[in-house]
């Protein structure tokens, strides 16, 4: 695997370059832009007063995502779907929350909403995973700030959570695959673990040929690698001074 070079450059077992900037909308309660290779997401954390009805009276909080594409984030412009979120939208912002609310103590919250909203940018393979990465430094951020103006009770977050995308390409175990690779992928995953080493989330799909235990055993392996490396530039970019 060590001798294999991809298109860019990178060993097969090797992320691209990472960059989170927190703070990057200033007027929403937690914010960053994650930039993964080529491509760049824009998370953004809004803590509103209130919770579904169905989870009032409760005590509890909630924590909601959406996602979406700018029409120019790929390379032919992807229609506005206002109202109208997409199947592939819809699948992706689920498992955004769900992943997400997997890290929040929601008695902490009280019977308030955090929504993550991630706005896609540029797209080049891995959007979901940048998405979820980049959505926990806007979330923690945003916990943190509602946390010291007493909006909501300490310790919301209980570690970190971060997602990453690994795959079989031309026979070789890829990890973090780009838009080329990903579309030429015999086996697709994508892992999201928590920073206990718990896994969240776990997909995969045979594009073009069934795997086996071993193979899955060494996309996670792969994956959990990654992920570590992921956690740690996302706990630089939660605990950076505010530039507020």
């Amino acid at each position: 695997m060590a001798a294999y070079v991809r298109d860019d450059g990178r060993r097969a077992g090797e992320l691209r370059a990472v960059k989170i900037t927190p703070d990057f909308v200033r007027t929403a309660d937690g914010s960053c832009l994650v930039e993964v290779g080529g491509t760049r997401v824009i998370c953004t954390a809004s803590f509103i007063q209130g919770v579904p009805k169905w989870r009032e009276g409760s005590g509890l909080g909630w924590v909601t995502a959406e996602y979406g594409m700018l029409p120019a984030s790929t390379h032919s412009r992807k229609e506005r779907r206002a109202g109208r979120p997409d199947g592939r939208g819809v699948e992706i912002q689920r498992i955004i929350g769900r992943v997400l609310r997997s890290v929040v103590k929601f008695g902490r919250l009280g019977e308030n909403t955090i929504y993550l909203d991630c706005d896609v940018l540029e797209a080049d393979g891995g959007t979901r995973a940048a998405a979820i990465t980049g959505a926990h430094v806007a979330l923690a951020r945003a916990i943190r700030r509602c946390e010291a103006d007493g909006r909501c009770a300490g310790g919301a977050i209980t570690g970190g959570v971060a997602a990453v995308s690994v795959g079989m390409v031309d026979g070789h175990l890829l990890l973090d695959l780009d838009y080329a690779e990903d579309c030429r992928a015999q086996v697709d995953m994508n892992v999201a673990m928590k920073s206990n080493g718990k896994f969240v989330e776990i997909q995969s799909t045979a594009e073009g040929r069934p795997f086996g235990q071993s193979d899955l055993q060494l996309m996670l392996r792969l994956a959990r690698r990654g992920i570590r490396t992921l956690l740690a530039v996302q706990r630089k970019a939660v605990d950076r001074r505010s530039r507020r």
